[in-house]
Formats: C-alpha cells, structure tokens, sequence
C-alpha cells in the first residue's frame, strides 16, 4: 500500500539503514577516542579534561556501535545506549555550558542518538541483523 511518496513494503529496509547508518555514526566516536580515527584534533581537549572517563566513554561507543551495526542484542544494547546518551547530555553537554538547549551546548547529536536508540529497544533490529537470522 502507498500511503506517501515511499511505500510502505519499504519500511523494514529503512530501519535496517537506519540502524546501520546510526551504529557507524556511533562507532565513530568510539574509534576516535579509543584508535583515534578519525582524528578529531578539535575534541582533544575535552579528552584531557575527561581523562579516564574517555577511556569509559570509548569502550561503550566502541562495543555499543559494533553491537548495534550488527543488530546484535539490539533491544538491550539500544536501551543501554539510550541511557547513556541521555546521562552524556545531562553531564557533559548541559554540564559544561549549563544551558538546557541542545544547539547552545552542542548536544544534538547526544540527543539524536538517545531518541533513536530508544526507538531502536522498542522496535527491535530488524531486517539484516544478527537477531534477525537468531529469530529464523
């Protein structure tokens, strides 16, 4: 049935995009902070400030990402994600620049990703994904 300008037998191949789109753009800051690369000279600074939390955050990106590239235990991973986007807005973005607004303090893409990944523990991975050929 086409109920816009993409139909909706569309659906479940957009999600897996989406997932795979949205674990790579995660991973990435995982294997910046741990392999830097990409290097991100920018953010140096803020590495040093954070110290072992870097290490933290880039483990969870590093592990997070894989796991959700591959739709591998993606409810829980997502979930998992969700929260600690949500405590990286909370704690870094808000907490650095103490405004609440996410263009001020740099933290749309923390919000982004909370928002997705909370979609993505409801939905599930979907098409193309280890949980997928688990349920098979």
């Amino acid at each position: 049935m086409l109920t816009g300008v993409i139909p909706t037998t569309w659906t479940p191949s957009l999600q897996a995009a989406l997932r795979v789109i949205t674990g790579l753009m995660f991973l990435e800051h995982g294997t910046s902070k741990m392999l830097h690369f990409p290097i991100n000279d920018s953010w140096a600074g803020m590495y040093a400030q954070m110290g072992g939390m870097t290490t933290f955050t880039g483990v969870v990106e590093l592990i997070g990402g894989v796991l959700f590239l591959l739709g591998a235990f993606t409810r829980i991973t997502s979930f998992v994600l969700a929260g600690f986007m949500a405590v990286a807005f909370w704690m870094v973005h808000f907490g650095m620049s103490g405004s609440i607004f996410p263009m001020i303090n740099q933290g749309e893409a923390a919000v982004f990703f909370c928002f997705v990944f909370l979609y993505f523990a409801a939905a599930g991975a979907g098409p193309f994904s280890v949980d997928a050929s688990r349920a098979a």
